[in-house]
């Protein structure tokens, strides 16, 4: 069984990112708007201002209380849409429960919406068009490309199907010539399902909820999850131990997705940067 090793390609693509953006007019700029105190929120800002730092990058970041009109951030993400100096804006997700994450996105403009969540972009990867892609899919995809596993011809089976992770992570695999089931909830027989996957990727937030007999022998899993078992330890939605017995490519948790969300966030960053000064 090989490990995908997300930590060390995450590091190799943050390294080629910060090269390119040396050669830039100017600098890339990143805003990070967080609202409320999620810890799992602030960790994660956290990380990314140090991923602006290694890659060169100019950053700034918007703490907002729980308490903030929704008003107050649109404005906020107007103001962050006429800057010249930043090219891409991320509004941390989840928002709190009163504010409506879809007019926040909308807000964003296309152009700076690095996340790829803007539904510009959304329907621009539907269609197949050029567009920022979300972070977390996109970095799967440069996991299955930097071990040489090629979808084309492969049953693909993504368990989830968020607009941020599963929907996505479906329309990449379609579109590299993957046959794709996206499962959910209500999905009846899910283990006889994954039993069939070539490649197996989980993206529900369920611990242990990909066991050892929904494996194929040989397939690809790839556990896009991050929970905490009872001990407070990281953990997927795939039992590890279990699934190392029959998979042939297995991520970890940690070191495996969650670094490749993060590089792919720089990356695209770096592209926006590049579009806006009308570098490519």
């Amino acid at each position: 069984m090989t490990l995908l090793d997300g930590k060390a390609l995450a590091a190799k693509i943050k390294e080629e990112v910060r090269q390119e953006a040396e050669k830039l007019p100017r600098r890339p700029g990143l805003a990070v708007v967080l609202v409320g105190e999620d810890p799992a929120s602030r960790v994660y800002v956290s990380s990314k201002r140090k991923d602006c730092e290694s890659c060169g990058f100019y950053s700034e970041e918007y703490d907002l209380l729980a308490q903030t009109p929704q008003s107050a951030l649109l404005e906020l993400v107007e103001g962050l849409n006429g800057r010249e100096d930043i090219d891409g804006i991320l509004v941390q997700l989840p928002l709190p429960g009163y504010m409506d994450e879809d007019v926040v996105i909308r807000t964003i403009s296309p152009e700076k919406d690095v996340d790829g969540f803007h539904p510009m972009n959304a329907g621009n990867l539907l269609i197949g068009r050029e567009s920022f892609l979300p972070c977390t899919p996109a970095g799967v995809m440069a996991l299955l490309d930097e071990y040489h596993i090629d979808p084309a011809g492969k049953r693909a089976v993504v368990v989830g199907r968020s607009n941020i992770v599963g929907k996505p992570m479906g329309l990449l695999l379609l579109r590299r010539d993957a046959t794709v089931t996206l499962c959910h909830s209500k999905t009846p027989n899910l283990a006889d399902i994954c039993r069939e996957a070539d490649i197996l990727v989980s993206a529900v937030g369920r611990r242990n909820l990909v066991t050892g007999d929904m494996v194929k022998d040989g397939a690809v899993v790839v556990d896009v999850a991050m929970n905490r078992d009872e001990d407070g330890k990281l953990c997927g939605d795939v039992d590890f131990a279990a699934a190392s017995e029959k998979a042939a490519y297995l991520t970890p948790v940690p070191g495996g997705v969650g670094p490749m969300t993060r590089a792919i966030l720089m990356k695209n960053t770096l592209l926006a940067a590049k579009k806006r000064q009308n570098l490519c």
